[in-house]
């Protein structure tokens, strides 16, 4: 009896260890932190990618694109995220050759919370790019302002103040606005500049997509910049912003991959570009890309080789899912590219 007892402890205990050793494999930890932006396709792909490959766990901290550029310069993180690429500067700092992978392109909005124009049906209101930079300089000051007037005929705009929202935190949805305001006037290019965190002329500072959103839901006469499945998902207006072809366009899926199709042929081998207020009379001005960041030299094997894994899907497979939550997908001609870089990847 006390053999029979000694051999089932055995085998329980040999249970236990396999069970112990298949759930160590299962919970293969890969931490990433950056881009708010790209959070509704991220988030889609790492609930995707568990059912393909049960072996590996994806933790996504959502702070921003500086917060993750930080990050991973910092090594605190297996890949960082961002909407606005790495500075020559900041790459030098990396401490190890930094790739900028594109994922996919999204579109940065101009939402705005205006009930009473929302209930007569002027939905969307219209914005020349100078009308974007007098409003988030602080120069327009009223929902009437004779400029919003001229691209809105027929609007009964309300006389009241306009409340600029804006991010508090470094943030490539920022930065991919500021780009844009950056390319279309001059006064701001000079007086404000660009980067994933400015010092903002007036308004109220929000954090994240999540945090600008909420704010703009909740104050009346507000205006801010999201990506667009943030303003879709919380039902809120979004403009339409006349392009370099002097058109007024509204974004879409369609009017970013026009936007996205522009600059393909000309994108650099590293991938760092800019997508705003491209050429083309269908093209949304305010686009961008957002990258995924890894090391070139991968020192942990397992995790190297499981960010590969991931990184080889998402640009392929992955895209498909792209659509359903308003990004454009890579183009085939640009994934090419990308997986020969990703072929690039050293893991030790």
């Amino acid at each position: 009896m006390g053999k029979i007892f000694c051999i089932l402890i055995t085998g329980l205990t040999l249970l236990y260890i396999g069970m112990t050793n298949v759930l160590a494999v299962r919970l293969l930890l890969i931490n990433g932190a950056g881009a708010t932006f790209p959070y509704p396709i991220y988030s889609k792909w790492f609930y995707e990618y568990a059912k393909i490959d049960e072996t590996v766990n994806f933790n996504y901290q959502s702070i921003g694109s500086g917060g993750g550029i930080r990050q991973i310069t910092e090594k605190t993180v297996d890949f960082g995220a961002t909407d606005g690429p790495m500075t020559d500067e900041q790459l030098n700092k990396a401490g190890g050759e930094m790739f900028h992978i594109p994922m996919v392109a999204g579109a940065v909005v101009l939402t705005y919370n205006l009930p009473d124009v929302r209930a007569n049906n002027h939905s969307p209101l219209r914005f020349s790019p100078d009308v974007v930079a007098d409003i988030f300089m602080g120069k327009i000051k009223k929902w009437n302002d004779q400029k919003i007037a001229r691209d809105n005929p027929g609007v009964n705009l309300p006389d009241k103040k306009i409340v600029v929202v804006h991010r508090s935190d470094g943030s490539g949805t920022t930065y991919i606005f500021v780009d844009y305001l950056s390319e279309i006037s001059g006064v701001w290019k000079s007086k404000v500049g660009k980067g994933t965190s400015i010092n903002w002329p007036v308004g109220l500072g929000g954090k994240g997509n999540e945090g600008v959103t909420g704010l703009v839901k909740q104050t009346p006469g507000s205006i801010g910049y999201v990506e667009l499945a943030y303003a879709v998902k919380n039902k809120l207006p979004y403009g339409d912003i006349k392009n370099s072809a002097g058109n007024f366009i509204t974004p879409s899926l369609e009017s970013v991959t026009r936007a996205l199709d522009a600059k393909v042929d000309t994108m650099p081998s590293d991938f760092r570009v800019s997508l705003v207020n491209p050429p083309g009379k269908d093209a949304y001005p305010v686009a961008g890309l957002t990258w995924i960041l890894v090391y070139k030299n991968q020192n942990d094997k397992a995790k190297g080789e499981k960010i590969v894994r991931f990184l080889n899907w998402a640009v392929t497979d992955g895209q498909k899912y792209a659509p359903e939550l308003l990004y454009a997908p890579l183009p085939d001609s640009l994934v090419k590219k990308i997986e020969k870089k990703i072929s690039e990847i050293q893991v030790r």
